[in-house]
């Protein structure tokens, strides 16, 4: 809620990070908040997979879902009062954005479906189509979506994965790539938690684009304008 002018950005923490990983990043609420830079807004986060929830939406002014190790088709004791708060959002028209896993859990919980993609995994610097322009974010999954809510327009895509950006109305956005990671934090998964897991030939070649741009400024911006309607530097 608005106080002095400044609005109230919630974040809700659906997973651990790597320890590895928070000692130089911290956790997805340090991350989202570089991301987003400065501005009008202070951030509070819950770690909802704990079952640390808001006591209601209206504890702040919109709210930021992220990415996590968990699959929204697994039966966790917190599921269920995440796809809730998703459709209370919805309902009520607040801000509402969601990342990666975020992006899955707003999907399922109005009505598409997530599955384990048949095309495995999409890791390190990928090419999306966005609102007509080639951009490339860093990606790292293996769910997606595979059918979509009704009223849902697609923003971006590419040839693996087919519903990448979705918006629900102006005041509601989601995407599969994880703008909020940077090169160094690609390698970190590639080298923590890729091995064994994600094929070789996939990790090799995410690590050949460490050192090739990615758009996340472009799509930081895109966020802003659905978490934060107000100017961002104390202009009038």
């Amino acid at each position: 809620m608005r106080v002095d002018n400044i609005l109230k950005l919630g974040i809700l923490k659906a997973g651990p990070v790597a320890p590895e990983l928070y000692v130089k990043y911290g956790d997805y609420a340090s991350s989202f908040e570089q991301l987003l830079g400065p501005g009008n807004y202070e951030i509070e986060s819950w770690d909802i997979f704990e079952s640390s929830f808001p006591e209601s939406i209206d504890q702040c002014d919109g709210w930021l879902i992220s990415g996590s190790r968990y699959g929204v088709y697994e039966e966790h004791p917190w599921m269920p009062t995440l796809m809730n708060f998703i459709r209370r959002c919805y309902s009520t028209k607040m801000p509402l954005v969601g990342v990666c896993f975020g992006h899955q859990a707003m999907a399922q919980a109005l009505g598409g479906k997530v599955e384990k993609f048949s095309g495995g995994w999409c890791v390190g610097r990928t090419g999306y189509t966005f609102n007509g322009k080639q951009i490339h974010l860093n990606a790292w999954h293996q769910d997606q979506v595979v059918s979509l809510p009704s009223g849902v327009t697609v923003l971006g895509s590419n040839d693996f994965c087919k519903y990448a950006f979705l918006s629900y109305g102006p005041q509601t956005f989601s995407l599969q790539p994880h703008p909020e990671f940077p090169n160094d934090y690609i390698n970190g998964l590639i080298e923590l938690r890729g091995k064994g897991i994600v094929p070789d030939e996939l990790l090799s070649n995410a690590q050949q684009g460490l050192d090739l741009e990615i758009n996340s400024e472009l799509i930081a911006n895109h966020m802003k304008q659905v978490l934060i309607p107000m100017p961002l530097n104390n202009e009038s």
